[in-house]
């Protein structure tokens, strides 16, 4: 089980979507910042985000807990 700042990944909902700020430091499971994110969601590195409304972009838990276990993308 990952933990990154005391907080362990099963943490995660076990089904549905996570906004950006329960998947990167310092809350969520991976260590990394918001620019390193989104250019590795450019280059397929990290998952694709799914857009439910002009202000919100979260992402499939599926893909967030395929990412850690397998350390690349779903579609990579």
């Amino acid at each position: 089980m990952l933990h990154n700042n005391g907080r362990p990944f099963a943490e995660l909902p076990n089904t549905g979507f996570v906004r950006l700020s329960d998947i990167i430091k310092p809350n969520g499971p991976i260590p990394v910042g918001k620019s390193t994110w989104w250019a590795g969601v450019k280059d397929g590195r990290f998952p694709k985000p799914v857009k439910l409304g002009p202000k919100l972009t979260v992402w499939r838990v599926d893909d967030i807990r395929y990412l850690i276990a397998n350390g690349k993308a779903p579609d990579a």
